[in-house]
């Protein structure tokens, strides 16, 4: 089963944003403060916790759920586009005086931030980032969802997929704990991400808003987000697994545009923070370490 989560140190809803979103801080008060995005779109915070709180040993951590995702569904009839995404993100930089925002992103919470700094790029008149980090962006382009996309049902599809799968069927855990089957049920649903879907156990489940997912997408059309990255003066760092279904390609081409540096964790699928934790972890610790001087300035 999953690592228990600590409630939030401190909890709320944003007040300056187009619908409320949920925050929650967690870490050490008074520290540095990192704001970390989840991915999705349409889902929340939470399954990234615990593993993340890694870093609230040093740092002051502040989460949300984006909108339309886990408890920041507030206007349920509008559809979410990305655009509303980025106001979203400015809007909790400024309410929690973030400026210039130190920011940790996964997945689309990566593919967010980039969104965020193109528009800035583009002449949007937006604090500029003191330093980011992005693990496992989100593909960066139409054509990369498409490989992804691909992928990604070809490893749901494999013979040791459909094994795992007779073997939750055949144990009769939907009728003696119906929880622990929807737990396992869940991590299948998920395995195709891993390098090795054995190591999809013991994850905090999450939901994704369906309806959300699809409208954010479909407001972004055919893109290419590659073509309007531009090189940067503040630090960045590309983390992607090397065994990810998202191809590597799209972060290594977005870390050449941005003049970022790129780690390739081998032996890693899109979940670096579960699969490979240790290596993970000291490469973000010295990067933060590092930059920490530059993003006090």
């Amino acid at each position: 089963m999953p690592r228990p989560v600590p409630p939030p140190r401190e909890e709320g809803y944003t007040k300056t944003t187009g619908s409320p979103l949920y925050w929650a801080a967690y870490g050490k008060t008074g520290a540095k403060r990192l704001l970390v995005l989840h991915g999705g779109p349409g889902a929340d915070h939470c399954y990234l916790l615990p593993q993340l709180l890694h870093f609230g040993e040093q740092y002051d951590l502040l989460f949300y759920d984006q909108r339309g995702g886990g408890k920041s569904r507030g206007d349920a009839q509008s559809p979410v586009t990305a655009h509303m995404q980025v106001d979203d993100l400015a809007a909790v930089i400024s309410e929690f005086s973030m400026a210039p925002p130190s920011m940790i992103a996964y997945s689309w919470g990566a593919m967010l931030s980039l969104l965020y700094l193109i528009e800035r790029f583009e002449g949007r008149d937006l604090p500029k980032p003191a330093r980011l980090v992005l693990l496992d962006p989100a593909p960066l382009t139409s054509d990369y969802r498409r490989q992804f996309e691909s992928e990604f049902a070809r490893r749901q599809r494999t013979p040791e997929m459909v094994k795992l799968r007779g073997e939750l069927n055949a144990s009769g855990l939907r009728e003696s704990n119906p929880a622990a089957y929807r737990q396992r049920a869940f991590e299948l649903s998920v395995a195709g991400y891993f390098a090795d879907p054995r190591q999809s156990v013991d994850l905090t489940p999450f939901r994704v808003v369906g309806r959300v997912q699809q409208a954010v997408w479909e407001s972004l059309g055919d893109f290419d987000l590659v073509s309007r990255l531009r090189p940067v003066d503040f630090p960045v760092l590309v983390v992607h697994g090397r065994n990810d279904p998202i191809p590597l390609a799209s972060s290594t081409k977005a870390a050449e545009k941005l003049g970022a540096r790129l780690l390739v964790l081998d032996d890693c699928g899109h979940v670096p923070y579960v699969e490979c934790g240790a290596a993970l972890f000291s490469a973000l610790d010295s990067f933060l370490r590092e930059t920490d001087t530059i993003a006090a300035t």
